[in-house]
């Protein structure tokens, strides 16, 4: 390629796997989410008028976000060789230019500011007027790019469709094309944190504690609920991601989540994360109102867990103990099970208690990066020491409430030798013991739940737990 032509590179989708007018209307959401009632009026008057007001109101750390690092390294190449760079987009003048200024290699940005949305028609007018007919080179990714494509010199292609591939070979002069492989459907899968539905088995906690294992029409409603659960949590999952997008790109096994590392795009995210709460609510109402009624409280805490409450120490805590707790509820109205008082106290205790191993192994791997406060969270590592001693009192306090009721009259009419059940008592303690000292070594994952499912030790555990369950029965 000749180094005297100039080199122009789009920027979205582009140099970097995102699109920076999703990314940052959602750090506006998470800055007020009353933003949300504004967002209308803005668009109202112009798409560039809705770009310049976001862009104005928000703070972007453009050395996170996931450039496609391939064709990075070639634009630097170019660079060096004396090759005059221009990054064109129809971002924001003021985002694209802070792209620009944090990798130094362009001698010039085109973008969109208050009054003039820069589309591709736009930018095309603008390339023909400077440069002419096959005065330049053009990187793009897009179907609005197969509008310029035929004008340029030569086409260079980042991680294009299949059909624009093909349209682009077609009417252009394809010069390069970069890809970067995002692993399709398993993708997805990932996203939507699939593997975190096993957490949602707790909706099934209720039918054994009742002793309902054999009842298949309970059984199958609580299959009902036990999809829509997971549903909805995929959606809160995928809320969470975007609203985290800055705090997961920092975190060292967080970035490589799909939407941090830009392996799907934003806008395709979104949708999906409208269309599962909503399958999943109109299951639940056909289920049973009270069961909509304790999912629906389940999706407003996420909600107001992702955009605020997490950031406040120790709420953020107990609202992922309630969380967990709010599971086995749901199972116990899908199924029409009543929870005890003792079920509602073991379960607040215990949650708590895993909660705070969460946020313990968290502050552990920041401890292990030499950082000192978790971004987004109100925690610092000398936080360590007085939240194991609050996890571990809450863990051994969910032990003395299972005690407690082995010593109360509800156990006799549910067990013929409820003697037996007084062996689950140092089987949670080894557990729990276990599950902290896992923590404070830095070997627990940041789900304990999850980790508990994978664990053989724990699976072992709740094999005997059973045993005696069914011994004492």
């Amino acid at each position: 390629m000749s180094q005297a032509t100039p080199l122009i590179v789009d920027l979205d989708g582009t140099l970097i796997k995102s699109d920076l007018l999703y990314e940052s209307c959602y750090a506006l959401l998470k800055r007020n989410p009353l933003f949300i009632f504004i967002i209308p009026y803005w668009l109202w008057k112009g798409k560039s008028y809705l770009k310049y007001q976001i862009a104005a109101r928000v703070d972007i750390d453009f050395g996170l976000l996931p450039f496609n690092n391939d064709f990075l390294d070639f634009l630097r190449g170019e660079r060096h060789k004396g090759r005059e760079l221009i990054l064109a987009t129809g971002s924001s003048i003021n985002l694209a230019t802070g792209v620009a200024n944090h990798l130094g290699i362009f001698s010039a940005v085109l973008a969109s500011d208050r009054d003039v949305n820069i589309t591709a028609k736009r930018k095309l007018e603008i390339f023909l007027q400077k440069y002419g007919s096959k005065g330049f080179d053009y990187v793009g990714n897009s179907r609005v790019d197969l509008n310029i494509f035929p004008y340029a010199r030569k086409a260079i292609l980042v991680n294009p469709g299949g059909a624009v591939l093909r349209k682009a070979g077609k009417t252009s002069d394809v010069h390069k094309v970069f890809k970067s492989g995002s692993g399709g459907f398993i993708v997805y899968l990932r996203a939507i944190r699939v593997y975190q539905w096993l957490k949602n088995l707790l909706l099934f906690v209720p039918l054994f504690t009742a002793h309902e294992w054999n009842n298949m029409p309970m059984i199958m409603k609580g299959l009902a609920g036990f999809a829509a659960f997971n549903l909805c949590a995929s959606g809160g999952y995928l809320f969470n991601d975007f609203f985290d997008l800055p705090s997961d790109r920092n975190h060292p096994r967080k970035r490589n989540r799909p939407f941090a590392s830009g392996d799907i795009s934003i806008i395709s995210g979104s949708v999906i994360m409208l269309l599962l709460p909503l399958m999943g609510l109109t299951i639940a109402f056909i289920l049973d109102w009270r069961f909509f009624g304790v999912l629906t409280a389940y999706l407003i805490l996420t909600l107001a867990y992702t955009i605020r409450l997490k950031a406040y120490m120790l709420i953020d805590v107990l609202v992922l103990a309630g969380l967990y707790t709010i599971r086995v509820i749901a199972g116990g109205e899908v199924m029409n099970v009543a929870l005890s008082f003792w079920f509602i106290a073991f379960s607040i205790f215990i949650f708590y208690s895993l909660a705070l191993v969460k946020r313990c192994s968290e502050l552990v791997t920041i401890d292990k990066t030499g950082r000192e406060r978790a971004k987004g969270r109100d925690y610092i590592v000398t936080d360590l020491n007085y939240l194991h001693a609050m996890g571990i009192a809450s863990g051994y306090l969910s032990i003395i409430v299972v005690a407690l009721y082995l010593n109360s009259p509800d156990v006799t009419t549910l067990y013929s030798r409820p003697k037996v059940l007084w062996l689950i008592c140092p089987l949670l303690l080894h557990w729990i013991s276990r599950l902290w000292l896992k923590t404070g070594r830095g070997e627990m994952t940041d789900d304990p739940i999850m980790f508990a499912l994978r664990d053989r030790v724990s699976q072992s555990i709740v094999l005997l737990v059973v045993i005696i369950i069914i011994l004492a029965i």
